[in-house]
This record gives structure tokens, sequence and C-alpha cells, in this order.
């Protein structure tokens, strides 16, 4: 029986995009949901056998509700992280004549493709009004139901596969270093292809009225000259002030480097969860 694996939707959405590349070789059967939340519990009650969800994005940051889910929640691994270039475009309904950018009156997309794309909307649309939707990929649709609106949205590539949509204007983002990284995540292991980087990452929690207790964490990995790519603090939702510290590590687990680390941190009172141990890919497109 077919697997299958939840992503963020509805269709047409960069993490369909990333999906589809993490589930290229696999027998999966990709399957939309509506929230991050509803991603990561259905893969927690086996509905489904893994998950895409997005967890940081360049110019925006961390994903929050990815972050804080996977903490307090749910007891998933990450399997395999993915970063894939962002790339907006901003489009129309198919029409005999094409719609010049002059006569849009309206731009549909979510938050943050808008922001991603605000140079471009002032500086060519400064007439349209703008309008955010949940997804880029609901504002696609709103816009091929109505091909008789001088409408437009800002979205993928991939909204032009699935909906009767022709590009107005392509690559309209502000910046071109503008990635997100995905993460796959479920209870089974993968057979994944193999990667030139690996990554783990690890929670930790530090322990009370002990001065210093960062600085010792990051000592034990300095001296081992074992490289740290993120740090991030996220509240515990205990007490005002307490904080997680979310720690990316650049190497896969391994049986010395990384459980000596784990040990001398735990030695000072300091508690360590592994989030996972896991390949990193990065995505090349030309779009």
């Amino acid at each position: 029986m077919e697997k299958k694996l939840a992503f963020l939707g509805p269709r047409g959405t960069f993490t369909e995009e990333a999906a589809r590349i993490l589930s290229l070789g696999q027998k999966l059967s990709i399957v939309p949901y509506p929230s991050i939340i509803e991603v990561l519990e259905a893969v927690s009650k086996k509905e489904v056998a893994y998950g895409v969800v997005p967890m940081e994005n360049s110019i925006e940051g961390t994903v929050n509700s990815t972050l804080d889910w996977l903490i307090h929640e749910v007891e998933l691994p990450i399997l395999a992280e993915l970063a894939l270039p962002i790339t907006q475009n901003l489009l129309v309904a198919k029409r005999e004549h094409p719609l010049p950018l002059s006569a849009i009156t309206r731009v549909l997309s979510h938050p943050q493709a808008i922001a991603q794309s605000h140079n471009f909307l002032r500086e060519n649309l400064p007439e349209a009004a703008i309008e955010t939707v949940n997804s880029t990929a609901l504002a696609a649709k709103m816009v091929s139901e109505h091909p008789e609106e001088p409408w437009a949205a800002v979205g993928t590539r991939l909204n032009v596969e699935i909906y009767p949509l022709a590009f107005a204007r392509e690559q309209i983002q502000d910046y071109s270093n503008n990635y997100t990284r995905f993460v796959l995540v479920g209870q089974d292991s993968l057979d994944l292809p193999v990667s030139r980087k690996e990554k783990t990452t690890i929670l930790v929690t530090l322990p009370e009225d002990f001065p210093g207790a960062l600085y010792q964490v990051l000592a034990a990995f300095a001296w081992r000259k074992v490289n740290l790519s993120r740090i991030e603090s996220r509240p515990t939702k205990k007490a005002l002030g307490n904080y997680y510290f979310v720690i990316d590590i650049d190497q896969k687990m391994d049986d010395v480097l990384l459980p000596g680390a784990f040990a001398e941190i735990e030695a000072i009172g300091c508690q360590v969860r592994q989030l996972g141990t896991y390949p990193f890919y990065m995505h090349q497109t030309n779009s």
C-alpha cells in the first residue's frame, strides 16, 4: 500500500514544490492539509507516514508554529531538510489579449509573498489594491476563477500548471537570495539520496541559576571544532524569561564527538533532546 506524505496546502504552494522534490524516487502520494499544525498532527497520529512543513525563510525568519509544535506537541524526528529558492511571480488569468500591468486593479497573495515583492508592487502597480489571503495558492485560484476581472496573484510557477493562469511578470521578488528551509518529518525512516551535507538539530534546556550556562554549552562544541549553523531561543511556556535553545550542528550524529559534547552539557545540568540527524539538500532552479 502506497504511503502518504502530507504538506501544507492547498495545491500550488511552495511547500508542495518541496514535497514533490523530497518525495522523488519514493513510493509516496502527496496530500494537502490546511495548516502546519494539521500536517504535524496527521503524521503524529499516523494518518499519514510523513509530512513536509516550512521551518525558516531567509528573509522573514523562523516559522514559529512549526518549531513550537515540534518542541511542545509532537515527537517527530526530522528526516531531511531542503533549502528551496523562493521565486515570486505575478500571475493573471489566461485571456485572448495579455493584461497590461497598468490595467491590474487588485493583487492578491499571502502576506509573506506580498512583503517579499513589496518593491516591485510599489513601483509597477502603485494604484492596485493589495489584498492578503491565506496562501499564494488560494490567491492564484481566486484569480483563475474570475478571468473577467483585472486581478493578479503573486505566487509560484507551480500555479500555472494547476490553474488557467499566465505570467504577467516572472521573478518579482525583491531579493535573489530568498530561500525557505523545509523539513521532512516522520516516524519511519526513508531511503533518501546521499547528501554532501548532514545536520543534527538539538533542543537544549539550561539549568536554572547557573550563570554562564549558555557559554558552557557553546564551549563544549567550540573546543571540539564542531560548527553550529543556527542557535535560536524559544519560550519554554513555563515562565517569563525561560527559554529552550534550538541548535543546528553541521554534522550527523556520530559515536564520539557529539555524544561527548552532549555529555559535557548534561554534566552542568542541561537537558539535551535530539530533534533529528538528517541529510541537507540545496535545490537549484533556473526559474
